[in-house]
């Protein structure tokens, strides 16, 4: 699969800013506890390896140029992105590109998914569009967030270039 549409993650809200500390303090009060919870389920759970930034305008998690020195082909001088999440207009986008590479990532994820009581998964390529704060599920998306290695990613990416 090309990861080209990854750039499209820069169409969600973005803020000039430097960290992701900066990016949190500027996105609505009514969202900023979901999300800060949200990025700290995601902290605790990612694979090691994976280092948090600013990717695209917004909160990410990539690989490293210490890892991986080629970086990412849309921008080289940026580390091969992973996940990120953002605020947007109406909804925090919570982006994993293991959902949208590996189709067996995302069947699992759609099934339990289905076992929860919080509404219809509403989700494009490798956003999910989270628009009740009271209705995360926090657990679920800190088990997706263990799915994929550095490693795996690493091997996926190239794989994919490679088509």
């Amino acid at each position: 699969m090309p990861f080209h549409h990854w750039c499209l993650y820069i169409l969600y809200m973005t803020y000039d800013v430097k960290t992701v500390d900066e990016y949190v303090s500027r996105i609505p009060e009514e969202r900023k506890e979901a999300f800060q919870k949200l990025r700290e389920v995601i902290k605790a759970n990612i694979p090691e390896g994976f280092e948090e930034c600013i990717s695209y305008g917004g909160p990410g998690f990539a690989v490293p140029h210490s890892i991986y020195p080629a970086g990412y082909h849309c921008k080289p001088e940026e580390s091969l992105p992973f996940m990120g999440i953002a605020s947007q207009k109406h909804f925090i986008g919570f982006y994993h590109m293991g959902i949208y590479s590996k189709p067996e990532i995302l069947e699992w994820f759609q099934a339990e998914w289905a076992k929860l009581d919080i509404g219809k998964l509403d989700m494009g390529k490798s956003c999910i569009r989270l628009k009740k704060m009271d209705k995360i599920p926090y657990e679920l998306l800190g088990e997706l967030c263990t799915k994929i290695t550095v490693q795996q990613w690493i091997e996926t990416y190239e794989q994919s270039r490679m088509k």
